[in-house]
């Protein structure tokens, strides 16, 4: 499989990138800044843009089969970053519909569950981080309202922890007790959910 892999220079992107190469798909990073990307030099497709230009977006997408996004902000989140993930979302709505694109899977956060309570992970974003509750909330509903193959998972807090593949999932829902999940396997999941078409459409709880 063809896949581009957005946030690619961030803790989750980066494992994206290495078990994608493992799994034998070929493999495309749309970046703003190549540099932390040297090390795959020769085994991946590196192509240089900004993703809130849907234009750009478009071309670099274009044939592909499958968008695995990580992409977010950098804490502490800048006053002009605060509409990022709507602007990101706006933009590459529209990339993949012009592209004809349509199977996407894309990382969100633990803190739009409602009802979590073991962790209470909506009442500690909202009162940790209101900013990334209402931006990626806005991008949630974009990607979830357009007519695209999406799938959306939820981590809670993440760490460096290794590669292990065993973690919980739950549909619509944070798995109880799920405090923590490794970067490395939030990109194992999103690379087995890729061909999951049972997962189209569904938002998916993640942790370890």
């Amino acid at each position: 499989m063809k896949v581009v892999v957005l946030g690619a220079t961030g803790g989750v992107g980066l494992e994206t990138l290495r078990q994608a190469i493992a799994g034998g798909h070929q493999v495309k990073a749309f970046v703003r800044s190549p540099a932390r990307l040297e090390p795959f030099a020769g085994r991946i497709e590196i192509e240089l843009g900004d993703l809130l230009n849907s234009g750009a977006l478009e071309k670099a997408i274009r044939g592909c089969d499958a968008i695995l996004s990580a992409f977010g902000p950098r804490l502490p989140i800048a006053k002009s970053d605060a509409n990022l993930l709507r602007d990101f979302a706006a933009a590459l709505t529209r990339a993949m519909q012009q592209a004809g694109l349509r199977r996407i899977v894309i990382v969100s956060t633990a803190f739009l569950f409602k009802d979590a309570i073991f962790p209470p992970a909506h009442l500690f974003g909202r009162l940790f981080f209101p900013g990334v509750v209402k931006d990626a909330t806005a991008m949630e509903r974009i990607i979830s309202e357009s007519d695209l193959d999406w799938t959306i998972a939820r981590p809670p807090q993440l760490t460096d922890h290794r590669h292990t593949g065993r973690y919980r999932i739950r549909i619509g829902h944070l798995p109880a007790f799920g405090f923590k999940i490794s970067r490395a396997d939030v990109a194992d999941f999103c690379l087995r959910t890729i061909e999951d078409n049972s997962s189209i459409r569904q938002i998916i709880g993640i942790s370890n």
